[in-house]
């Protein structure tokens, strides 16, 4: 395929919850329209961890051409632990694609990722896999669909199937009016409307024919004055492609994966009323449009790093303003770091094609650069402005790694930063008083898959020590607190004299440093030396050594020596001071809080609220969802979730799930207080 406009470009996420069948799908995409010769292999799950455990952990993306349309596809993944995969695909794509398990109908994960697309206010549209299931009811999906998700969007089917279950055989489309049924062989062959599809056909047709007219006056005149068979298919998908791109509608598909059942029609689908490249646009973090002129300056965002064990680092790049081919350097802007494209590739789920060109609509992949992180931008010049991304959760759990032998050191800190480079919600740093190296992430399925990429992918041998939970640490009373670091050792000595005010603040708020120094009984110079020695001293609490944190220090006497005094000795002086500050101010630990969401089978209610409680966590709700399924809405500590996915599903005979993010710190009780710090004191 030539050279390719932005017009026929279509950047394509692939979202759902977890089991939903995604890869599954990109299977049959990938033989009927690349050169993948069965489904079911899991071809984009390249890491032996993924096929292993028959889960996607990281976003897997690639491109085919389906007529004179090139599709970017990004596979993500279903845990809600990977976030940040799922919220850079969210900001990358130009449509999602929601994808539901037939058997399980509308999941968590469906509601999540509906509820941010709203917020990008990118088109959606969803698909209903597995069709050939055991007891699947579509018309009970749809509903629950408009039930959830009718609130200024339709939900409108746009396939209606032939047969259910394990009648399944194909579907018909009810703008076309074409019908298709398919060969054990996922080859489908056109019918006319046969007796299993009528009541569908009939129940959704009209709805949807209306639904779209709406959205054109010329078109809904035509309509009016001489029905439905005074408009052409061209009008039809013309008009539906205006009320997708408007959120107006949001289409319902239908297929089947396994049985290769309706790929086909999805592609032709995505073709005829996708958004193109040029159809979207994105913002800088200042709110400001960013033109996607092909003539304008390169713009792109870094959206993937991967490592590939012959060419080293790979990076991939959306590209949203301008051009680049190979040859050209550019920057990235975060970064500062001027970099060059070598040679630039369109990725491909086998082999990347190598490319002269890259415009507006591309993702393209670029080996060998020294510094490019998840979410940054590339440009022409460090004049541009940084485009907006996702705020990405913290991460709230860490445990210590501890390598087998010296020899692993190095090798540690390498792979440690490739990861880090590859995930923005892991991060890693190495505790130089206590000789650990201590990884975060977001939760305990998040860090297990990290500790066994580090093994698997980079042949690091380690062991893992226990979960830590972030807490922090601050005071309850204001204090005060001074100190004078005195030293002579010959010659210069050493002399800093800070006396400082202690102030508990707004949970949130973190740290702040106020100057009331008058009469320069500290030199203007070394008050930003008592800022640096207090910043380094809220590193590490009196308590149990955990951050402090929503704490107001003001600088308000002290004194200083002509010769003696310096940099150093007023840091000394301001972190002993703070030290002993923090001591007089009653100091507590906090902890942080979840907001959990549980999603149960109705006839489990009453245990999992049961278990909620002994947590020590506090109900805010429970409500119906629809299918004799409740959601617990829950506060509950961090500390307490560590062990909560398997016990969730004995309690449910595996029929539970829960999504939970960072809610805030408070308190903890007195005698959990005792145990963290007799723990840490342990440890030390």
């Amino acid at each position: 395929m030539g050279k390719l406009s932005s017009t026929q470009k279509r950047v394509i996420g692939i979202f759902g919850h977890h089991g939903c069948g995604k890869t599954t799908f990109m299977d049959a995409v990938l033989k009927d329209f690349s050169t993948a010769d069965r489904i079911g292999q899991r071809y984009l799950d390249k890491e032996s961890l993924e096929k292993e455990k028959g889960s996607t952990f990281s976003n897997h993306i690639f491109s085919v051409d389906y007529d004179d349309v090139r599709m970017f596809f990004i596979d993500t993944p279903g845990s809600s632990e990977f976030l940040g995969d799922i919220e850079t695909a969210l900001h990358a794509v130009d449509n999602v694609v929601i994808i539901l398990n037939g058997g399980s109908g509308v999941e968590v994960t469906t509601e999540r990722i509906w509820t941010v697309s709203r917020e990008l206010k990118k088109p959606v549209t969803f698909l209903i896999n597995g069709m050939d299931k055991e007891g699947v009811n579509f018309g009970k999906i749809i509903e629950d669909l408009k039930e959830k998700f009718e609130n200024g969007t339709k939900v409108v089917p746009f396939h209606v199937p032939v047969g259910e279950g394990e009648d399944f055989k194909g579907l018909c489309n009810l703008i076309t009016k074409k019908s298709y049924v398919y060969d054990e062989n996922g080859k489908g062959q056109e019918i006319e409307l046969p007796e299993n599809a009528k009541a569908y056909f009939e129940k959704y047709h009209s709805e949807l024919v209306e639904d779209i007219v709406e959205n054109d006056e010329e078109i809904l005149e035509k309509y009016f004055e001489g029905g439905e068979e005074a408009i052409t298919s061209e009008e039809f998908f013309k008009c539906l492609h205006k009320a997708v791109e408007s959120d107006v509608i949001a289409p319902v598909l239908i297929g089947s994966a396994v049985k290769n059942i309706g790929v086909d029609r999805f592609m032709y689908v995505m073709k005829s009323i996708g958004e193109s490249a040029d159809e979207r646009t994105f913002k800088t973090k200042n709110g400001k449009e960013i033109v996607s002129d092909i003539n304008g300056k390169l713009m792109g965002l870094i959206i993937k790093n991967d490592v590939d064990p012959f060419v080293g680092k790979l990076t991939f790049v959306r590209i949203i303003s301008g051009e680049l081919k190979p040859g050209s350097s550019f920057y990235v802007l975060q970064e500062e770091s001027q970099e060059k494209a070598s040679h630039i590739y369109i990725p491909r789920f086998d082999k990347n094609d190598e490319t002269e060109d890259a415009g507006i609509g591309d993702i393209i992949v670029i080996p060998k650069l020294k510094s490019s992180k998840i979410g940054e931008t590339i440009c022409m010049d460090l004049e541009c402005e940084e485009i907006e991304v996702p705020n990405y959760p913290e991460p709230m759990i860490s445990k210590s790694i501890i390598p087998k032998s010296k020899n692993e050191i190095d090798k540690i800190t390498s792979a440690l930063s490739k990861l880090s480079e590859s995930d923005p919600t892991f991060g890693w740093e190495f505790d130089s008083e206590t000789g650990e190296t201590v990884i975060n992430g977001v939760g305990s399925i998040h860090l297990e898959v990290m500790t066994e990429r580090l093994k698997k992918n980079f042949g690091v041998d380690f062991e893992v020590g226990k979960p830590k939970i972030a807490y922090r640490e601050t005071i309850k009373v204001p204090s005060q607190a001074e100190y004078k670091h005195k030293k002579q050792t010959g010659g210069h000595g050493q002399y800093g004299h800070v006396k400082i005010k202690l102030e508990p603040i707004t949970r949130g708020e973190g740290y702040v440093f106020e100057d009331q120094i008058v009469g320069g009984v500290i030199p203007r110079n070394f008050i930003p030396s008592v800022d640096k020695g207090i910043k380094e001293g809220i590193k590490k609490g009196v308590l149990a050594g955990y951050p402090v944190v929503d704490v107001k220090v003001v600088l308000y006497d002290g004194s200083y020596h002509d010769v003696d005094s310096s940099d150093i000795a007023f840091q000394i002086a301001a972190r002993t001071a703070f030290k002993e500050g923090l001591k007089q101010g009653n100091p507590v630990i906090l902890e942080p809080i979840m907001l959990v969401e549980i999603f149960v089978p109705s006839e489990y209610t009453g245990g999992v609220m049961g278990e909620v409680t002994a947590k020590r966590g506090r109900p805010m709700g429970m409500e119906s969802v629809g299918s004799g399924n409740d959601k617990i809405s829950a506060e509950i500590p961090l500390a307490e979730m560590l062990d909560f996915s398997p016990q969730l599903s004995s309690l449910t005979s595996g029929k539970g799930y829960f999504t939970m993010k960072f809610l805030k710190y408070t308190e903890v009780p007195g005698d959990i207080q005792k145990k963290i710090i007799s723990e840490n004191t342990q440890e030390e």
